[in-house]
């Protein structure tokens, strides 16, 4: 018999929604290590392997666009929606491409995160759309309003044709999609040997004088290192391959490593809004530190979400580019809400596709 084929369509945006999508795929594959997985996304191949150990199909195709930025919180909303027309001129070529991929290929279901375009390709090649998100881009260009406000309504209209929605913690309502299962937070978790780490990297402080600065794939402009010079008997680890070569900061270029790598070894994490940052931090108990951004509709729904479940604090924007630092000296604030939030958002996919191929 011929392996099951699970086709993975990742948004273009950002490592963020790579990294979860591929944590559930690393799952499935440890659980049921015969199901084929083609990951159809732009997101580098490396990105995809420091989550994935297993074989996969990588299939780079660009199926929608989320936002153009030129780092983390900078976005170009006019390059923005000219893609965003792009793409709605070349649907029916991309379902077409795609649709004979899948039927070439026995593709048994499509697992999103989350391009609306995947609903429609599932739909015109015969087989299931899942998808899995905390928001939609609906939410996110209704919000800038003007002529976003028709690409919201034909993207509510694909995520109509979604036979079910995996809705992760920290999320909207999501309300265009049909079927919705509540699912806890995905996300990696550390593999390497903590002693190995601290004697490759030589940190030697205290975890609570170790902080993880982390902004996403696009990284971030002008972070203010300067500051770091105050806290001479701290240590920093950063991916930022900009970043000074300053006495206590560490950085991290070799692509096996990841954030969440280090999150056992820190004592707080600087970051943006992010979802899969906080929820590898969240799965970590890590304390967070991160910036308000009031131009991303998403922002406040996550900030929401870790003043609620973790230890946090929320900076403004000046306060982090333009202050002393000296909030790492402060405590941050416990959570709002006693209950934990869900982990088991990995598995509980995972399970769900194999029962899938399983019929």
């Amino acid at each position: 018999m011929s392996r099951p084929v699970l086709y993975v369509a990742i948004t273009n945006h950002g490592f963020g929604h790579a990294t979860r999508a591929a944590s559930v795929v690393a799952e499935i594959q440890r659980l049921c290590p015969e199901i084929l997985v083609a990951m159809v996304t732009t997101a580098p191949r490396w990105l995809l392997e420091s989550y994935v150990t297993g074989d996969f199909i990588h299939r780079p195709r660009g199926l929608d666009v989320g936002i153009i930025q030129s780092d983390s919180i900078t976005m170009d909303k006019a390059a923005t929606l000219e893609k965003l027309r792009h793409i709605r001129a070349q649907e029916r070529s991309l379902i077409a491409s795609e649709v004979n991929f899948i039927q070439q290929n026995r593709v048994g279901l499509v697992l999103a995160d989350i391009p609306p375009l995947a609903a429609k390709i599932a739909k015109a090649a015969g087989v299931p759309c899942w998808m899995m998100s905390n928001f939609g881009w609906d939410f996110i260009y209704q919000a800038w309003g003007g002529e976003f406000v028709e690409i919201a309504d034909w993207i509510r209209g694909c995520f109509q044709q979604c036979d079910r929605l995996f809705r992760l913690p920290f999320h909207e309502s999501m309300s265009a999609f049909p079927q919705i299962t509540d699912v806890g937070l995905t996300g990696g978790s550390p593999r390497f040997d903590l002693d190995q780490l601290r004697a490759t990297f030589n940190l030697t402080a205290l975890p609570e004088r170790t902080v993880l600065l982390t902004f996403g794939g696009l990284g971030l402009d002008q972070i203010p290192y300067q500051n770091l010079q105050r806290f001479p008997d701290w240590q920093f680890i950063t991916f930022d391959r900009q970043a000074p070569d300053l006495p206590n900061i560490r950085q991290v270029t070799d692509h096996q490593y990841r954030p969440v790598d280090f999150m056992p070894l820190c004592g707080r994490l600087v970051s943006k809004p992010g979802y899969s940052t906080f929820a590898e931090a969240c799965r970590q108990n890590l304390p967070i530190i991160t910036i308000t951004r009031d131009d991303f509709a998403e922002s406040p729904v996550l900030l929401a979400g870790i003043q609620d479940h973790a230890q946090h604090q929320i900076l403004q924007p000046d306060e982090f580019f333009h202050s002393n630092w000296e909030f790492l000296r402060q405590s941050p604030q416990p959570p709002r809400q006693s209950e934990a939030v869900r982990t088991d958002g990995n598995q509980a996919i995972a399970e769900a596709v194999i029962q899938h191929f399983a019929q």
